[in-house]
Order: structure tokens, then C-alpha cells, then sequence
């Protein structure tokens, strides 16, 4: 009796063909050890290229007021911690302590502004249809192409007629009136690439604009609020002629106008005092960053969100 082709025996015949038939290896990808010894020894080399005025500037607090011209190289002949004493001290009759209270305050305020103003904006030119939007949304990005300098004189005397010279507010309020294009700019984009399904739910539910933006929206573009929290901070920490034109008295000084102190003081310029008050005031930057960094990761990561 014959067996049909559903049999054993021809399940047997199939799996002996199976068997007989020669596999082909797996290539393995592996990479030599001299191929990886070159690739650590680049990076490596990158790094410390990239480090070394970092690493120069530490080791530079230590020397002593004498070397700076003679001794350029990394470590200090005759090391000494008298700078980090003097700048403790502080200059112009105010302590370092006011000096770093002075940008803090800068800083975050600085980054609560732009978050406030920014994300609300964002929402509006990305969520909202209304009359003028593309005119608006334009003329927003035109001002990206305004330099700061053009509107230096206008915005003076608003602020002076304001009675705000040598006060904080120059410097805070416009963060609230989502003055930063950039930072909108980038929450839009943020935004629009983000499916409108969940909004449309939401309001069948009877959620508002407001509930919307607070519930939705806003814990989804958490990585996007991070990066323009860090270039705030940063950009705020570091400005130089915003507190200049506005700031008259030292103990409203941020860090960047009081490092100008220890060179305007005398005729003798203190290089140690300046770089060793420029060290310290690098360092809640870099900690900034370093603690914030991994949510940029996650910002390009979540570019690839789409409706």
C-alpha cells in the first residue's frame, strides 16, 4: 500500500533532505583588536584636544599672579589657592556670593519666561486657526533676522521711562512676553509633528484649549521644554551687554559684568583673580548640561513622532 505524500515516510525523506543540505555559516561581524586600540587612541586624542582649555583653565587658578605671561604651560611652577581667596572676598565692596545670586536669579528666571511664554505661543501658532496666523508666524521668524543691536536704543528708553534702569526686569520681563523666536520657533515644529488625534479625543470629552495644553501637550513636548531650558540658562548665565546697558550698581552685577572688575580696577589687570572667578563661574554651567543632557538625546529621538 502506497503512503500518500502526507505520510511518514515522506516527512522522514523531507527532514533527511534537510539534514543533508549544507548550511551557510553566519558572517560575523568582528572587529580587530589593532582596528579598536586605533579607534580608542583617536577618540581619545579628540577628547583631550577638546578638554585641554578646560583643563588649562583649572590648573591655571593656581598660579600666581607672576607667571601669567612667562609661564604658558599646563602646570603651575610656584602652585598657590590665594586667587580662589581673593575672589572669595569679592571686589567693589560686594562678595562673590552676590555676584553668583545675581545670575542665578538672571538665569532661572530667565528659563521660566521662555517656558512660560514660549510654550503658549507655540501652542497657539500649532493648535489654533485663526485670521492672520501665517502673517504672524512670519513676522515672528523675521525677527530672528533683526539684530539685537537695532533695537538697543528703543528698548533703553522704554525701560527708562519705565523707571526700571538698574533693575532685573529689563532683563526678565521680555523672556515673558515670548520675545525669544528662536525657542518658539523650535516648540512649533515640536508640536506640529505630534498626531491631533489625542487633542480631537480630548475635546470630544470636553476639554478646552487650557486643559489641553496642560494635560497633553505639555508632558509630551517635556524633552523640547529641556533643550530651551538649557540654552536659556546658558545664554542667560553668559550675557554680557544686556546687563551692562541696564545694570549701574555692583551689588545688581551678574558674574559676567563682576569679572570685568578685576580688570578695570587698577591699571594693573589681575589675571589670576580673572580666571580663577571665570573657573568658578563655569562650573554651574557645566553642571547645568551635564545634568540636562540626556533629555536632548531623547528631544531628537522624539523628532521621529508622527500623526
Amino acid at each position: 500500500m502506497s503512503t500518500t505524500s502526507f505520510g511518514e515516510p515522506a516527512i522522514a525523506t523531507l527532514e533527511n533532505q534537510l539534514d543533508a543540505t549544507p548550511q551557510q555559516p553566519r558572517r560575523k561581524v568582528k572587529r580587530s583588536t589593532w582596528q579598536t586600540v586605533i579607534w580608542f587612541v583617536v577618540l581619545i586624542a579628540v577628547t583631550a584636544v577638546v578638554l585641554y582649555p578646560l583643563v588649562w583653565l583649572f590648573f591655571s587658578t593656581f598660579k600666581p599672579n607672576s607667571e601669567f605671561g612667562s609661564n604658558m604651560g599646563l602646570l603651575p611652577n610656584n602652585p598657590t589657592i590665594a586667587n580662589y581667596a581673593k575672589v572669595m572676598e569679592g571686589i567693589a565692596g560686594v562678595p562673590m556670593w552676590r555676584f553668583f545670586l545675581n545670575s542665578f536669579i538672571i538665569a532661572v528666571g530667565s528659563v521660566i519666561g521662555v517656558l512660560l511664554s514660549s510654550s503658549l505661543a507655540a501652542y497657539a501658532f500649532a493648535r489654533i486657526q485663526f485670521k492672520g496666523l501665517g502673517i504672524l508666524f512670519a513676522a515672528m521668524i523675521g525677527t530672528l533676522l533683526l539684530p539685537f543691536h537695532v533695537v538697543i536704543i528703543p528698548q533703553y528708553i522704554i525701560f527708562q521711562r519705565l523707571d526700571m534702569i538698574d533693575t532685573f526686569w529689563p532683563l526678565l520681563l521680555p523672556k515673558f512676553l515670548a520675545t525669544e523666536a528662536f525657542f518658539v520657533f523650535l516648540l512649533v515644529q515640536f508640536i506640529r509633528q505630534m498626531p491631533r488625534d489625542m487633542d480631537e479625543a480630548a475635546r470630544i470629552d470636553g476639554a478646552g484649549h487650557v486643559r489641553i495644553f496642560w494635560s497633553i501637550i505639555l508632558p509630551l513636548i517635556k524633552p523640547a521644554l529641556i533643550t530651551c531650558s538649557i540654552f536659556a540658562f546658558i545664554w542667560a548665565w553668559n550675557d554680557f551687554l544686556g546687563p551692562l546697558l541696564y545694570l549701574t550698581s555692583p551689588e545688581n552685577y551678574p558674574l559676567p559684568i563682576a569679572l570685568r572688575l578685576y580688570n578695570d580696577q587698577t591699571s594693573v589687570s589681575d589675571y589670576g583673580a580673572t580666571v580663577t572667578a571665570s573657573f568658578i563661574a563655569l562650573l554651574p554651567v557645566l553642571l547645568f548640561f551635564l545634568v540636562f543632557q540626556r533629555f536632548l538625546v531623547d528631544g531628537v529621538a522624539t523628532q521621529g513622532l508622527k500623526g
